[in-house]
């Protein structure tokens, strides 16, 4: 498989950026830090988690479409809108 290598780094920081941000909802956890704080930051590893796997989807979208050995499709339309909804 194809795989953009730009594409690839943004999920990569993506994911990476999410680590620090659930370390730290660990961290504000531990040291107990008021509850408002450790939902607002959770919420942010939340979004971080969707959008990285939004990218993921999104930028191999045309290779899950077209590119089967046989040059058939390797998913349907239906496959690919239900793996979008897995992230819903």
């Amino acid at each position: 498989m194809q795989v953009d290598p730009q594409a690839t780094r943004a999920v990569l920081n993506r994911l990476r950026r999410a680590q620090g941000q659930l370390a730290g909802v660990i961290a504000m956890i531990e040291a107990g830090r008021d509850c408002e704080d450790v939902v607002t930051q959770l919420a942010a590893v939340s979004r971080a988690l969707d959008r990285a796997g939004f990218k993921i989807v999104a930028s191999r979208m045309p290779y899950c479409l077209t590119t089967a050995e046989d040059g058939s499709p390797t998913m349907d339309s239906r496959e690919l809108e239900q793996l979008f909804l897995t992230l819903a």
